[in-house]
């Protein structure tokens, strides 16, 4: 759904009232979240197709949740380190709660378990979502836990974007939300079935909550930035805006939603065809251009 609202008006977020009106799901908030928060709004603006706050919405529930609420790109099981994020994985593998132990390095040495806001895993996909945006994930997987990197992969992942639907599981978030249709607990199956549905679902809601206290539309036709050229607001051209430097100012405080640490895998990769490899293509041409 679009309309003939003004797209840059989704850039003219008044942040410090969107701030505020979320503070209450994280009773208080670090530099990294108030960064993290930006990072995606500011991806969200670059990359997305179509704008839809409801996606955005959806897209910061999920970091939040994927993340435990830091906002900021996390390997799998949390892990401080390559070494203890593989042996995460082991340690699941052996205790039979997953049939495959994707962790086990390949001939190279590298690993590719779960990393970045929402998690990425099997080299098959690291690959596959690789080429779509036009970066070595194969040869560099840790790539995935860049912050800019990580939101652009989340952001293709749930939306119909460079390769024309959803790419984690076949499943985009223009499938459960667009136009009157608004069905958050279904939009889970764009990143993990129906794993912790309802409860990421009460996530969007107050993001999007959020947003709406902070001037943002509903619905707009893409900007022109939306391949990674620079955005346009009014009559000057400027790229996207650097994330805050401060902390917004203080709301009161609410009890915290607790949301469930335990990163999700996400589906197999899905074939480029013609039309996508054409568009990735054009894509990393005009972030070169840029």
């Amino acid at each position: 759904m679009t309309s003939s609202i003004d797209a840059g008006a989704f850039a003219r977020l008044d942040r410090d009232r969107f701030f505020a009106s979320i503070r209450s799901i994280f009773g208080s908030f670090t530099q990294d979240q108030v960064d993290g928060l930006n990072r995606l709004i500011d991806a969200f603006l670059l990359h997305a197709v179509l704008l839809d706050r409801r996606h955005l919405a959806y897209i910061l529930a999920t970091s939040f949740h994927e993340t435990g609420k830091r906002m900021m790109p996390v390997r799998e099981g949390f892990a401080s380190s390559d070494a203890a994020a593989r042996k995460a994985v082991a340690s699941l593998y052996a205790k039979g709660k997953i049939s495959r132990n994707y962790a086990l390095p390949n001939s190279r040495g590298l690993s590719f378990y779960g990393r970045g806001d929402v998690q990425l895993t099997f080299e098959a996909n690291y690959a596959a979502m690789g080429k779509l945006l036009g970066i070595d994930l194969a040869g560099n997987p840790d790539l995935a836990l860049d912050p800019a990197t990580s939101a652009w992969i989340l952001i293709e992942g749930v939306t119909r974007g460079v390769s024309i639907k959803g790419d984690f599981t076949g499943k985009a978030l223009e499938d459960c939300i667009a136009g009157d249709r608004c069905d958050y607990v279904g939009a889970r199956r764009t990143v993990n079935g129906m794993d912790k549905a309802s409860t990421i679902a009460g996530y969007a809601v107050r993001f999007e909550a959020g947003l709406v206290a902070g001037g943002m539309p509903l619905a707009a036709a893409r900007l022109p930035g939306a391949l990674g050229a620079p955005i346009k607001t009014g009559s000057s051209s400027s790229p996207v805006p650097a994330p805050a430097k401060s902390l917004p100012d203080k709301a009161p405080a609410a009890p915290v939603a607790q949301p469930i640490n335990s990163p999700s895998n996400v589906g197999q990769p899905v074939p480029l065809g013609f039309w996508a490899r054409l568009l990735a293509s054009l894509r990393t041409n005009m972030a070169k251009g840029a």
